[in-house]
């Protein structure tokens, strides 16, 4: 086979992705996604997503198609009450969004954009070369083979990619176990951020005007010795004994249960091979971070891989993938292992829990949990500067073009690299014109006085790789060269 069916070949059709998907194709790339279910899930283990993933669906322009959107501001960290509003933009989670209804949003974007996905092709086989992958899939057609020059296997905690590429999956079994039952006509006081008793706990949130979620964790219960999902008797039994409330008269739409099995995979990248989502770490999922880490992940890296299928990746920026969010990953893996002990263990974390009390009544302290939780505080090492978003978020912010107001997230929507230069800066201009192929400059005014203005170069996944307050236009070529590549020849 001497031509690639696609740039990159996706494996696995959830949240992941299909947000990889959307983001090489609006790269520019071609890409095709596989996934075993001949079907999309109907059913969501989901709910949810965080403040970090609120803010990268609006740097893509998604986040009309979701509708008015709830968040929920006082969450908790292991039960312990916050604020998240203590930080600019913080939310606990938006709140009631089925994974199914996000995964039909973020299909319908990457279909738009010229994705495709190939439902009822298995993956079984991985071959790699110097200059691509091949990949074998049992289909509806029967035996088939793809080549591309990039995999990712978004596939799940179970995956097949990770197995075929011979990636490690260290981490730690379960410990306990979280029942879980969609369930109609029972009317329950919802319970929305956990509710904890001497056996144990309870989660009740609504689903929709007609139908409830229940979430029943029952101490020293222990785990089943089976991947199937529990009865509903067996939900029903364990809510009443925790609560007292009976709900076997109710009708069950799903049951499905979760661990606090947590693992992260060594490594990202294996070659040509890459890792995101569930594939590359699984953790108890608390603090709507389960979608969030898979969604930053992607597209963390969907413009690199673009830079180098492209030709114009410099050297080593593959590799910044893993060095950038294996730390997340490994971060979300600590903060849900603390947030069991302190929410589910037993009396003997009852000193842990009194010292965690006293510490969560400073805002420095709140601020920190909310940030590590929410993903707001995730900063990237990206090279010398000194500007205080170096390596951070970019914040959302309303501007003046000529006339015309814009924000900061909707000048992301094409996916492309962005120099913001606020301070009408013709040396800034002149310079990044060498990169106009890869980079937007937008020259433009704060729509609000009283914002902090700088001119500040922006990556396509929304990080700052560069910022001056001034007009100077120190360290902006070598920021351009570190993330961009080599300029355009002869401009």
């Amino acid at each position: 086979m001497d031509s690639f069916d696609a740039d990159v070949i996706v494996v696995g059709a959830g949240p992941s992705g299909l947000m990889l998907a959307g983001e090489l194709r609006l790269a520019g790339l071609s890409v095709i996604t596989v996934d075993r279910l001949a079907e999309p899930m109907q059913q969501s283990r989901a709910l949810g997503f965080s403040a970090r993933t609120i803010e990268e669906f609006g740097q893509r322009g998604l986040l009309p198609q979701f509708g008015e959107l709830g968040t929920i501001p006082i969450g908790h960290f292991g039960g312990l009450p916050i604020d998240y509003r203590i930080i600019e933009g913080g939310n606990f989670g938006v709140r009631g969004v089925p994974q199914s209804f996000t995964e039909s949003i973020l299909a319908d974007w990457a279909g738009g954009l010229g994705a495709t996905v190939r439902r009822g092709h298995e993956v079984v086989g991985l071959d790699t070369y110097d200059e691509s992958v091949e990949v074998e899939l049992t289909t509806p057609e029967g035996p088939k083979r793809l080549r591309a020059a990039y995999v990712v296997g978004c596939d799940g905690a179970r995956s097949i990619v990770r197995r075929l590429a011979g990636i490690d999956f260290p981490g730690t079994d379960a410990t306990i176990e979280m029942k879980m039952a969609d369930l109609t006509g029972v009317e329950l006081r919802l319970r929305p951020t956990g509710e904890v008793g001497e056996a144990g706990m309870v989660v009740v949130l609504p689903l929709g005007p007609k139908a409830t979620r229940v979430v029943v964790f029952e101490r020293n219960a222990g785990v089943r010795e089976t991947q199937e999902p529990p009865a509903f008797d067996e939900v029903a039994d364990s809510f009443q004994r925790v609560t007292g409330e009976d709900i076997h008269g109710a009708t069950p739409l799903w049951t499905s249960y979760f661990t606090d099995s947590s693992r992260q995979a060594v490594a990202y990248r294996r070659g040509r091979i890459f890792l995101a989502g569930d594939a590359a770490h699984i953790h108890l999922p608390i603090g709507a971070q389960g979608i969030s880490a898979g969604v930053g992940d992607v597209v963390n890296l969907a413009w690199k891989l673009a830079a180098e299928v492209k030709g114009h990746a410099p050297a080593g920026l593959l590799d910044t993938y893993h060095s950038e969010r294996h730390p997340v990953g490994a971060r979300i893996v600590a903060n849900t292992l603390v947030q069991r002990s302190l929410y589910l263990g037993g009396p003997e974390m009852q000193p842990l829990r009194d010292v965690f009390t006293e510490l969560v009544r400073l805002d420095e302290v709140q601020r920190h949990l909310v940030g590590m939780v929410t993903g707001l505080d995730i900063t990237y090492d990206v090279g010398p500067g000194h500007h205080p978003l170096l390596g951070r978020r970019l914040p959302d912010q309303e501007l003046l073009i000529g006339e015309e107001k814009s924000t900061t997230y909707e000048l992301l929507h094409k996916g492309r690299g962005l120099l913001l230069d606020l301070h009408d800066s013709p040396g800034l201009r002149e310079i990044a014109a060498r990169w106009s192929d890869r980079i937007d400059v937008v020259t433009a005014a704060r729509h609000d006085p009283a914002a902090p203005a700088a001119n500040l170069l922006v990556r396509p996944d929304g990080y700052i790789a560069w910022g001056e307050a001034g007009s100077s236009a120190d360290g902006l070529a070598d920021a351009l060269t570190r993330w961009f590549g080599r300029p355009l020849q002869g401009v």
